[in-house]
């Protein structure tokens, strides 16, 4: 498949689905060329950020992680996408991007340390091709633009991809991003988790087009709606895009309608004030474990004992990754300091020097 067919699709108000929530294959001409083990590996990882989630809420309420924003729901859109890439893809995620980053390369004891606001939290490995999650909101836009044109001007064979939810489509850098990504044809996916709301505020107040992925028509660039509940149309989606940036055909903005389970973020969002029981049950019906496990049963490739097998993993996973966090030594004012200019200036030189006889004490 090619993306100009989700385009097609995405005009007519018909988002890319491969996967019923029944599990049923609906589209076999669009199913993305994976082994049985890498099926199996999808499900293996969706499962694992399922758990990790749940624990890092619990977390959040004892006190042990800082600020938090939950993915269950997303699984999806964040996994498939990332899984259609490779290590040498650039992924410029947004604050709820966590598990992108993760399964891209970055510990996931120093995701927990990013939490809690310690600085080894943001300090990347050398060969991890993620930037840290970006708090303002759309900022991501624009800097992949920017490692897009880098890869463009190197001649890589690599595409850069960045996360945003829908709220980020009312801000000036996503259609900054976008227009200059149509320019020059950069290797770059926008890609839209559309989660509905942005906080509280529901997409319909979000803005009077019918959807997010029609607004790349302005910019020149491919679009695609999918059901960013359908892991396997996430991935084939994905993975189109990339061929097209590689290709040297340009960027793509991809909208993945989706929905998140709990609260926007840990830090007292109420979604019971904004949302009702009943479109939460309706999109639970939906929900991207529950599809994709039953069509992996129905080919004999899940099965009860691995989903056992894959929580106990997660768990284990989740509590040596806060252990090790613990176990970081505390950060110091003065380290600090050192990392914020190649060389310091004067004033941050005294102000180190202050801190420094304060910390010996």
């Amino acid at each position: 498949m090619s993306v100009s067919t989700a385009v097609e699709q995405t005009g007519n108000n018909t988002p890319l689905q491969i996967l019923a929530p029944d599990g049923t294959v609906v589209r076999p001409d669009l199913m993305p060329n994976l082994s049985d083990d890498q099926l199996r590996e999808v499900m293996r990882r969706m499962v694992f950020t399922r758990v990790w989630d749940q624990r890092a809420i619990s977390l959040n309420r004892q006190g042990r992680l800082g600020f938090y924003a939950p993915v269950a729901g997303q699984e999806a859109t964040m996994i498939g996408s990332e899984f259609a890439l490779d290590k040498k893809d650039f992924v410029l995620p947004s604050y709820r991007d966590i598990p992108q980053m993760v399964w891209h390369g970055l510990p996931l004891y120093q995701a927990f340390l990013y939490s809690r606001g310690h600085i080894h939290g943001g300090q990347i490995p050398q060969d991890v091709n993620v930037l840290m999650p970006q708090i303002i909101i759309a900022a991501q836009c624009t800097q992949a633009t920017g490692v897009a044109m880098g890869y463009k001007l190197r001649g890589e064979k690599q595409v850069a991809i960045n996360y945003f939810g829908d709220g980020a489509t009312s801000q000036g850098d996503f259609y900054e991003g976008m227009n200059y990504a149509g320019v020059y044809k950069l290797p770059v996916i926008f890609f839209s988790q559309n989660n509905g709301y942005a906080i509280s505020v529901p997409f319909s107040k979000q803005t009077a087009s019918e959807s997010i992925a029609i607004k790349a028509k302005a910019a020149g660039i491919a679009s695609a709606q999918i059901d960013g509940m359908d892991v396997l149309a996430v991935i084939k989606t994905t993975q189109d895009a990339k061929e097209r940036g590689i290709n040297g055909e340009g960027a793509t903005l991809i909208e993945a309608l989706t929905y998140r389970y709990g609260p926007h973020t840990m830090a007292g969002d109420d979604p019971t004030r904004y949302r009702t029981g009943e479109e939460q049950s309706e999109w639970e019906l939906r929900d991207p474990l529950i599809r994709f496990r039953k069509f992996l049963e129905n080919k004999g490739l899940w099965s009860e004992k691995d989903e056992e097998a894959v929580i106990e993993e997660a768990k284990q996973a989740v509590a040596d990754a806060i252990k090790k966090a613990d176990e970081t030594p505390k950060m110091k004012v003065s380290e600090l300091i050192d990392v914020m200019f190649e060389t310091l200036p004067p004033s941050l030189e005294e102000q180190k020097a202050e801190y420094l006889a304060k910390e010996s004490k």
